[in-house]
Parts: C-alpha cells; structure tokens; sequence
C-alpha cells in the first residue's frame, strides 16, 4: 500500500519506518529540507534507539520529502504525525495539524483515508474532515480516521512494531477496512470503534497511567515521614494483578512530550466545557511539585548553593532518549544557578540540547567521575544505566562532599550502607554513613 506520513518527529518518523518494515511503500513528509537530507542519507534527526538501523534496512521502501503535494496526492492512505504541543493556557495546539490538513486537502488526486495519529482533543478527527472537505480542488472521497499512537520515547520501535493494541477510530466502515489492511502483519489486539472514542482512549490511558505516577510518589512522600519502605510497598502493591506493577517507581516526577501535555489538554478540555476532573488536576498538582523534590531535600545540608560545586547527573526527562521537553534538570538548574552554583553536568545523550539552553553557565562532562569530582552535593535525575552501575566507592572518593541526592532510586540502600556517604533518595530512609548532623 502506498502510504505518506506527515511529520517526522518520534510519531511520524517512526511510523513510517515501521510501516515500511511490514512492507508497505512509505513517504516521510517534512518542512524541514536538512531533516529531509539526513533522512535521505540514512541518518534519524532524532535519537531513538533501533531507528537508525531499521530506516538503513528498508531504505528500498522509505522515501523523504518536503513537497507535500507530490507525496500526497496519489496516496492511499495519508497518516498526520506532527506535533500537538501545549499551549499557555494548557490547552493543545492544532495549527500543525490543521496545516497539514488544507495541505492534503489542495493536493490529494484520489480517494483516500486521512488518518490522525498525533494526539488530538476529543472531537478533532471531525473538524479535520470538515476541513479537509470544505478545501477540496478535486472530486474525491476523504475518509478521516483516528489512529492513536502508544509509544513511549526510547522504545518507540519496539512499541510501535509490537504494540499493546491497536485501536481505530471511524464514522464510515471503509476507512476501518482500509486501516485493517495497513496493520495486517502486526500481531496486537485491533479494535474499532468511532473517532471520539477513540481519541478519548489516548488521552484516557495516558492521564491514568500519569494519575499512578503521581499517586506512587505521594505515598513515597509519606513513607519517607512514617519509615516505610516505597520499594517494598510498591513490590507488595504490584503482585495485585488488578493494580500491575508498571509506573510504581517513586522518583521526582513525569516529564517528556505525552503526560504533562495530555493531563493538561485534557483537564483544560474538561474546564471548557464546565466540568472538573479532580484527579487530573491532583495528578498535575503533585507532579509539579514533585520535580522540586531533591531541591527541597538539599536544604537539609546547604542553606544555600552559593558558592558550592553541584554535579548533576542525567539531563533528560527519562533514559533512552535525548528529549528535555518537561525535564526535571530544566526545573531544578536554573534554581541552582540563580543561587550560585557551580554545576557541572552529564548525560550520555542529552548534552547538546542542553547547550542550546544554558551554552555557557554550566560545564558539562564526559565522563562521571569528571563530575562527581570536588562536588560539594549531587544530583541524580535521571537513570541511565551508566548511573545505576557506577562504583558507589568512587563518590566518597571523588567528591568533597559525598551527598547523593538521588530522584531515581537508582542504587540499593544495602550497598549504600557499605559506603561513606550521606544518600537521600525518594520514599526511603536516608542513609548518614557521614554522621553528619542535617540542619
């Protein structure tokens, strides 16, 4: 099936490439002419691990473009995969998708399915339509679908090619037969339904699994006041199989491009149309102030930063990814600096984006051990692997301070208490290995 794809972010690129890994003929569409020259040359502008390597294996069946009209207007089907990012208001902005959306309309030549794949509000699958048919040049049948994707950044391959479901939303049968013949070689549940409900799907499950995110910390913010144990609970709380053991690691927060995004698109949605979802609101409450969390725990040692060497280690919102969109280092940072720091920074991918951020406030390292070294206190945000299976001895060893202030639980509290150290996590007992009094 010929298909093209707008968009060539972690949603279109993505689906693109493994639409074209299950044999169809696929067309990357993108504004972007030095995107398009590096996609051409193999080469992803995004970091995602196992893309590179599947566009270099199916570059037979992968083309990339940035003139719309060709691409679209012998197409059969037309996926939308741009961005939907938030607005001041909370709200999400559709002026990419409904760009695309008169771009097809003034290009397509033949009947085809329009399918949205970026995450929309309820009910804009069929302003889409109505667009779409209200700009039309020529005679033809459009038939808008929605399509949610499920990714989630650094297993966006996998998530995509073996996916947990696959959910179609539409209001004429054609477009279901259609969409059913794009996914026949994927093995995943497929369910149909129509486009609301399928919208609502997408933001239903992303703002629940944000809710369980939310509700782990809170109780891991209470576990650290009465001494319990947030990992034991958790373990005891995941063998429930009604509850799951998913999304019940304590930590600082959720960042990223999908639950800060969608919880308040969807609690702004809510409001608009005068009614409240109270959970949703709690979940983006907690979160935020989640993110402050090891900022707060710092004044237990320092009453301020001035003047103190601050490592920090992990930029980015999660391992796996280069993306800093919601981060808590974007949070926390700035804080530090305003207070006068001196932080130094690393992470195994993320550094250049933040150099487009903080180019010249902040030394950023190769290694670890070069930012550890001579720190008066350090931050752990995020947990990469390089972090969870860093010797413990080398922080005592390297800093002149060893204060750990880890928002990941990346380390077991048993192999903490062998070092010499003060380790403060999330939802734990802080380890004092130092004996150094807290103010």
């Amino acid at each position: 099936m010929k298909i093209a794809v707008a968009g060539t972010g972690y949603v279109g690129l993505v689906t693109g490439v493994c639409l074209a890994e299950h044999g169809h003929s696929v067309i990357c569409v993108d504004i972007d002419e030095k995107k398009v020259s590096l996609m051409e040359a193999g080469i992803s502008p995004i970091y995602e691990p196992g893309l590179e390597e599947l566009m270099g294996k199916n570059m037979d069946k992968l083309s990339f473009t940035t003139k719309y009209i060709e691409a679209y207007k012998d197409a059969d089907v037309i996926f939308i995969g741009v961005g939907t990012p938030e607005k001041q208001d909370g709200s999400a902005n559709l002026s990419y998708v409904y760009g695309v959306a008169e771009q097809i309309a003034r290009s397509i030549e033949k009947d085809c399915v329009v399918v949205v794949k970026s995450t929309v509000p309820i009910g804009t699958n069929d302003k889409i339509e109505d667009m779409i048919k209200y700009n039309l040049v020529h005679d033809v049948n459009v038939y808008v679908a929605s399509n949610p994707e499920f990714l989630a950044q650094g297993t966006a391959v996998r998530d995509t090619l073996f996916p947990s479901r696959i959910v179609i939303g539409v209001e004429d049968p054609y477009a279901g037969v259609v969409l059913k013949e794009v996914y026949k070689e994927f093995d995943a549940p497929l369910m149909v339904t129509n486009r609301k409900s399928a919208e609502m799907i997408k933001y239903a499950s992303n703002d629940f699994l944000a809710l369980k995110i939310s509700f782990i910390n809170e109780i891991a913010n209470l576990c650290e006041i009465i001494g319990a144990d947030i990992e034991d609970v958790a373990l005891g709380m995941g063998f429930d199989k009604r509850i799951g053991d998913r999304f019940l690691n304590a930590g600082i927060g959720y960042g990223g491009s999908c639950f800060p995004k969608d919880t308040k698109a969807l609690h702004w949605l809510a409001s608009f149309h005068d009614n409240e979802l109270k959970t949703v609101k709690a979940a983006i409450d907690v979160n935020e102030n989640q993110k402050l969390k090891l900022i707060k725990k710092s004044r237990n040692y320092f009453d301020s930063f001035n003047g103190l060497n601050v490592a920090v280690l992990g930029l980015t919102f999660k391992p796996g990814t280069d993306d800093l969109r919601e981060a808590p280092s974007l949070v926390n940072i700035p804080i530090m600096l305003e207070d006068g720091a001196n932080v130094k920074a690393w992470d195994p991918v993320g550094v250049e984006n933040f150099k487009k951020k903080y180019p010249g406030e902040i030394t950023y390292c190769n290694t670890i051990e070069d930012t550890i070294k001579d720190a008066d206190v350090c931050f752990i945000f995020t947990e990469w692997d390089e972090v969870k299976d860093f010797d413990l001895s080398k922080y005592s060893e390297l800093m002149k301070n060893p204060i750990i202030l880890d928002g990941r639980n990346c380390y077991d509290l048993a192999s903490v208490k062998k070092e010499n150290m003060i380790y403060d996590s999330i939802g734990r007992e802080t380890v004092n290995s130092l004996e150094v009094s807290m103010v």
